[in-house]
């Protein structure tokens, strides 16, 4: 799941003296979000694709609008997904730590990856728990689930305060009551839940528990 793993080299990186309509043209042609800007052979940025519409000239008129994130090749996928959210974009900058740019790494092929894990692609009910902060404990909420005979493919924290923490899961759809009886009877409350009582019409968006992800 290392970032190295899905570079793509197709999309160029340009300089602030290429025009702005060859640059507009190019990201037609792709589909992005975002262009890529390299100053002296290093990394230096990137422009959002709206500005390329304002006006033509050089790269350089609009080096003010300049964005700068990117990720490094050895980390991990998960860490794209917090700048897929925080720039409102579909494609990401991939560099080296000499900040040399080596190629980027898109959303659908991230998600299409994330897809395959149990968190995302079993179908199953979405419960958010809250819990004191005091008290968090990812082994418990695990444990409660597992102990009704139920699976636990994942959770994450979706709020954390100084005095509560509310944890989002997906289990399966087994004994769903008796998971919610035993999270009472353990002093969580449930905050959110995303199934019926009668365990029917169970929530199977998985795009939908996905933003909940990456809006953490």
């Amino acid at each position: 799941m290392f970032i190295k793993d899905y570079i793509s080299k197709d999309f160029p990186c340009f300089n602030l003296t290429d025009s702005i309509e060859s640059a507009r043209n190019t990201l037609e042609d792709f589909g992005y979000s975002h262009i890529f800007i390299k100053k002296s052979n290093l990394f230096y940025g990137a422009i959002a694709k709206d500005f390329l519409y304002e006006e033509d000239g050089l790269l350089k008129d609009l080096e003010h609008q300049i964005e700068r994130f990117a990720i490094l090749e050895d980390h991990n996928i998960m860490d794209s997904i917090r700048l897929f959210h925080t720039f409102s974009a579909n494609v990401i900058p991939v560099i080296n730590k000499n900040e040399k740019y080596l190629g980027y790494i898109c959303c659908d092929d991230i998600f299409q990856d994330l897809s395959k894990y149990p968190l995302f692609s079993e179908s199953g009910a979405i419960l958010t728990v809250e819990t004191p902060a005091r008290k968090y404990s990812m082994t418990e909420i695990a444990n409660i689930v597992e102990s009704n005979n139920s699976k636990f493919y994942g959770g994450f924290i979706s709020f954390m305060s100084d005095e509560v923490i509310h944890v989002t899961i997906k289990i399966s759809n087994e004994n769903l009551s008796s998971v919610d009886a035993t999270f009472d009877r353990y002093d969580y409350r449930i905050v959110e839940k995303y199934y019926s009582d009668d365990k029917s019409d169970l929530f199977k968006d998985r795009f939908g528990f996905f933003q909940k992800f990456i809006e953490i």
